[in-house]
């Protein structure tokens, strides 16, 4: 069981995710803090996006608590939970296609400042700020999805896959937002592919296989020791 000093922070405490006839992913325990990124890496199949998808509410949690500032959000809808400051940018480009830029970011922003401000990290969208969501590239759309998800002004981050898809000439530009909107106080679990990049931006790092936590610590001691993070995936 994680324990903390602070109220503000993201908790999960021995929680399992089921699907169908068991246990996808078992017995998380993890601590999301303020200004933080936390990466959670392993293999494909390991049960990363079932475990995100719990936090955010999309689907049920079968054991253990979820708590938000000390708290319990277990029964709280994903609604509920965005409405609380956690924000959740799933696999893929979740963007509105029919919807210039601009709407796209005034779903999250409640005033023409807050998407200024969001529009600032990207200088790329002011040009594209009338154009349909679904006439932008790929690097552009999931420039929309971060640039939405910073005008949402999120307690918590959980994002999952972000370089899926993308060119990594690309998710190279990208990436470094992730680290300003930590620096901007927000807490983050990263999902990501590209264990090296993640682990360089995270304090804090797990690792899942098979469905079940086999490393938890310091991000730069799996940085540091390839031997230490060969075995992790492998589950040991």
């Amino acid at each position: 069981m994680n324990t903390t000093d602070g109220t503000d922070v993201l908790e999960l405490d021995d929680v399992t995710v089921s699907r169908g006839a068991g246990p996808v992913i078992s017995h998380v325990s993890l601590v999301v803090r303020p200004g933080e990124v936390l990466a959670l890496v392993g293999p494909n199949g390991a049960g990363k996006t079932s475990l995100i998808e719990a936090i955010s509410g999309v689907t049920p949690h079968s054991g253990g608590s979820i708590r938000l500032g000390g708290e319990s959000i277990d029964k709280l809808s994903r609604v509920a939970r965005a409405r609380r400051g956690i924000v959740h940018i799933e696999q893929g480009r979740a963007v509105f296609p029919s919807l210039t830029v601009r709407e796209n970011l005034s779903l999250t922003a409640r005033t023409p400042a807050e998407i200024d401000a969001a529009l600032a990290h990207f200088p790329e969208l002011e040009k594209r700020i009338d154009s349909p969501a679904a006439l932008l590239s790929g690097g552009e759309q999931q420039m929309v999805v971060l640039a939405r998800a910073f005008a949402a002004k999120p307690r918590f981050l959980l994002i999952d896959e972000m370089s899926l898809g993308l060119a990594p000439v690309v998710f190279t530009r990208l990436f470094p937002i992730v680290g300003t909107l930590a620096q901007s106080g927000v807490g983050v679990l990263l999902v990501e592919q590209f264990t090296a990049l993640a682990l360089g931006l995270a304090r804090e790092a797990i690792v899942v296989a098979s469905g079940h936590v086999t490393f938890q610590g310091d991000a730069s001691r799996l940085r540091d020791e390839p031997q230490l993070l060969h075995r992790a995936y492998l589950g040991g």
